[in-house]
């Protein structure tokens, strides 16, 4: 049993021993236990293929199959030396969750010094950022995880048919938590992310420029009619694949709520509360440092559709910032894996100090969260349904 010692874990089933005693190097190769500082956490193929090849690093050099991973995407791909490594996790929620899970519990590698980076793409609301942009969260908020009415069905006063579970109409916060609502990465990283990734020359293709002239004609829009930068909002996960100006200022409003009016709703995407949970809860088993943590996502499309035209035609019409939104993942992406390792023996080696709260709704790596209204009774885990 030493050897499941070593890993941190709890006591095992006789099953469950005899599973990880399979997966477990022996005494003498445990000194060859890969450490790397960096990883890149990527949905889907296009963006993982941002990374491959690039003259910087190349992450296809060593490339690790690990049981539990997505069939599609079984490996994790690493540079010669496994200082830098890639993962392309399957998109949608349950896919992030397991392959993330299996790659930090994995007994290959150790991550207490390790630096994740979601690096993926998504929407951008128009009020906020433009396509191409480059968006850093501080936090990630599950949209979907609310009651939901028809919207042909809500009350004649209601706005939307979402509102927090065990609450009585939207805009109030959760009467019960289920722990995945929110989660707040470290702020001072994410500043040192913001400002390395302001150096970059994003990719811009003049195609995306009569999109942007449409959300000019809307004056809360502007920003959607400018050219991609790079910018500090929040991120919304949902498995559903949402478009429309009606979700998304109801969508704004859960991060408002859920954040206690601390986030600004910019992306939204289908994996990023899945993901955290998974390390999240490899940080509980001191498997990761949840405070080196970067959620990036460089925008794709926009959530809602300009002015005269469909919501149809939004969600299923041409996407000129698709090709500049994978660009930019490395083009923005490739400072920060630079500024971690360059500064690797100075700075980052000992990690960033964070000065807000990190980690979930329930407080589960210390600290309370400061987004929680002081009467929410914080319930875990219950519903009126069950």
């Amino acid at each position: 049993m030493k050897s499941l010692q070593w890993l941190g874990l709890p006591s095992l089933s006789l099953s469950a021993a005899v599973f990880y005693g399979c997966l477990l190097p022996s005494a003498e190769a445990k000194s060859s236990v890969i450490s790397p500082k960096f990883v890149i956490l990527s949905m889907f193929s296009d963006e993982g293929g941002s990374w491959y090849g690039i003259p910087e690093f190349n992450v296809l050099e060593k490339n690790y199959t690990l049981p539990g991973l997505s069939p599609v995407y079984p490996d994790l791909h690493c540079t010669a030396d496994g200082e830098i490594c890639q993962l392309t996790t399957g998109e949608g929620e349950s896919n992030a969750a397991v392959s993330v899970a299996t790659l930090a519990f994995s007994p290959l590698f150790n991550f207490t010094q390790t630096y994740f980076m979601i690096a993926g793409i998504a929407g951008i609301n128009p009020k906020v950022a433009s396509v191409g942009s480059v968006t850093f969260a501080r936090y990630a908020v599950h949209v979907g995880l609310q009651y939901e009415i028809d919207a042909r069905e809500i009350p004649k006063n209601w706005t939307t048919g979402y509102f927090a579970q065990d609450s009585e109409q939207p805009g109030q916060f959760p009467g019960a938590l289920y722990g995945t609502e929110v989660y707040e990465v470290n702020e001072a990283l994410r500043q040192k992310a913001f400002a390395v990734a302001k150096t970059a020359k994003l990719s811009d293709s003049p195609d995306s420029t009569p999109l942007r002239a449409n959300y000019s004609k809307n004056p809360e829009y502007k920003a959607g009619s400018e050219a991609a930068n790079v910018y500090l909002c929040d991120t919304a996960t949902s498995d559903t694949y949402w478009d429309g100006d009606l979700l998304g200022v109801a969508f704004e409003g859960t991060v408002s709520v859920f954040t206690g009016g601390k986030g600004v709703y910019c992306s939204t995407q289908q994996e990023d509360n899945a993901t955290l949970q998974a390390l999240l809860r490899a940080a509980i088993a001191n498997r990761v440092d949840f405070s080196r943590i970067i959620i990036m996502r460089t925008a794709s499309d926009f959530d809602r559709e300009f002015p005269g035209q469909s919501v149809v035609a939004s969600l299923l019409g041409p996407e000129p910032g698709y090709d500049d939104s994978i660009a930019n993942i490395h083009i923005a992406g490739v400072k920060i894996v630079e500024m971690v390792l360059d500064g690797w023996e100075s700075e980052f080696k000992k990690g960033i100090q964070a000065t807000n709260y990190v980690g979930d709704v329930f407080g589960s790596l210390g600290g309370k969260p400061d987004f929680i209204p002081k009467a929410t009774s914080k319930r875990r885990g219950y519903s009126r349904r069950r």
